[in-house]
């Protein structure tokens, strides 16, 4: 088995995950992590960042929603690094998807985005936003 993914429902999963890893051959890795973030939480992040990018300036510019998650996700202490493009143009990020992140990491960017757009005047227009993640 080169690659394997088993989400903990229930004992006979716990008893899966278990015979699985006494079965493994040296040297392969076993990672846990918790669930990822839910579509949900998705679809509020990026309603939120359309809002910010409609309203607001950052440094005297405008921004996509793309970037402003870019923003935001360093200012929660995500790594973004820059790198520059092939033809040497531009820059371009580097770093954790959004995707990656957890149910609470997930939880913990939404806030912020919030409470930074409550500071900066932002009207959120997603109903869904004002009851955070």
């Amino acid at each position: 088995m080169s690659r394997a993914l088993i989400l903990i429902r229930d004992d006979m999963d716990r008893s899966r995950a278990a015979r699985w890893a006494m079965q493994a051959k040296p040297g392969t890795r076993i990672e846990f992590k918790e669930a990822k973030r839910t579509t949900d939480q998705n679809a509020m992040m990026w309603a939120c960042l359309t809002d910010v990018a409609c309203q607001c300036e950052h440094g005297g510019r405008r921004y996509t929603p793309d970037q402003w998650k870019v923003l935001f996700m360093h200012a929660c202490g995500r790594e973004v690094q820059f790198i520059p493009a092939l033809d040497g143009s531009t820059f371009i990020p580097w770093g954790q998807s959004s995707s990656d992140l957890s149910v609470p990491e997930m939880v913990e960017l939404i806030e912020f985005i919030l409470a930074w757009g409550a500071q900066n005047g932002v009207t959120f227009h997603d109903r869904e936003a004002s009851h955070a993640a």
